[in-house]
């Protein structure tokens, strides 16, 4: 990861909303799954972004968190500040909108840990025929290429591709998205040609990433808000492991999340409270769901077979 997260006083929160006030030229407040989160910037790309990802509040809501993406030619590139107890993040000289992204969803989750008992999952969620799929990894393990891979099957679902939020209903665990357009690669269609169209429609940024409309490939029907969870599949790459499909108890599972500290490298707080808070709502995802790990270092289309297996043998059991 590229960037480091500090905290701030809210005292210093003051100082720098005065010191980058002249740069604000753009103001935008967005819902995200609830919570009102502002956008204050004066980089017309990163403005455009944000609108294309989220969907909008209304301007007389006050906000409960707040990014100011500005520049400083005194500080490093990638800074994050943030103020815990106003819940507001200065990104300094960030020019990767995938990372402001994620760390408006992170400032929203912190909310949400706190005081409605919803916890943040940086992982994908997919749905068939009302069987959510939670898929986690990390860098390099897949989870986008099989996320988007499963999606060529005309019966499966998606509540997003990268970041949702989770909550314990009684006896189930429930997925929710919050965002209303996707982020994606421009080297999508090398693995799967299928999203050649949606590609060739899309303006990239100078990381090679846009925000596009999945609805024009696979349809408005096939994205969903919510899902209830019925597996999770965690995707690694380790060609020592014979193993590819391994089935994995709670225990095991919370083990290898905690330990690459949830997959989620834009959690913005860090603490015992915090910990307990993760720890229990993963504890209940993973008693209440089948946990099963793919070793991911076949061919993207080998994997993809034994991701497919994985969910009909759930599907046909009615797990």
């Amino acid at each position: 990861m590229a960037y480091a997260v500090v905290h701030i006083s809210i005292e210093k929160k003051e100082e720098l909303i005065e010191r980058y006030s002249r740069q604000v030229l753009y103001e935008i407040k967005s819902e995200i799954y609830g919570c009102c989160i502002k956008l204050l910037t004066g980089s017309p790309s990163i403005k455009e972004a944000w609108e294309e990802s989220f969907y909008s509040a209304s301007q007389s809501i006050r906000s409960h968190g707040r990014l100011y993406v500005i520049q400083d030619r005194d500080m490093g590139d990638n800074q994050v500040l943030y103020d815990p107890q106003s819940r507001t993040a200065f990104l300094i000289n960030m020019d990767y909108y995938g990372w402001v992204k994620s760390l408006a969803l992170s400032v929203a989750g912190d909310i949400l840990e706190d005081y409605h008992n919803i916890y943040s999952v940086h992982g994908a969620c997919l749905d068939m025929r009302g069987q959510g799929i939670c898929i986690l990894g990390g860098s390099g393990a897949g989870k986008t290429t099989h996320t988007y891979g499963l999606l060529r099957n005309p019966r499966m679902r998606v509540v997003c591709d990268d970041w949702f939020f989770g909550r314990i209903f009684g006896d189930d665990v429930l997925a929710y998205g919050s965002e209303k357009n996707f982020y994606i690669r421009a080297d999508l269609p090398d693995i799967w040609k299928e999203f050649a169209g949606l590609v060739e429609k899309a303006t990239f940024d100078a990381k090679g990433r846009a925000v596009v409309d999945l609805r024009q490939v696979i349809g408005k029907g096939r994205i969903m808000p919510l899902t209830t969870i019925e597996k999770v599949i965690f995707l690694k790459r380790d060609p020592e492991q014979k193993e590819i499909v391994l089935p994995l108890e709670m225990d095991q599972a919370l083990a290898i999340l905690e330990g690459n500290g949830y997959y989620n490298p834009h959690l913005l707080v860090h603490n015992e409270f915090k910990t307990n808070l993760r720890r229990h709502f993963f504890q209940m995802l993973f008693s209440r769901s089948r946990v099963i790990e793919v070793n991911t270092t076949g061919t993207p289309e080998e994997t993809q077979r034994k991701i497919s297996e994985v969910i009909r043998e759930a599907e046909s059991q009615g797990l």
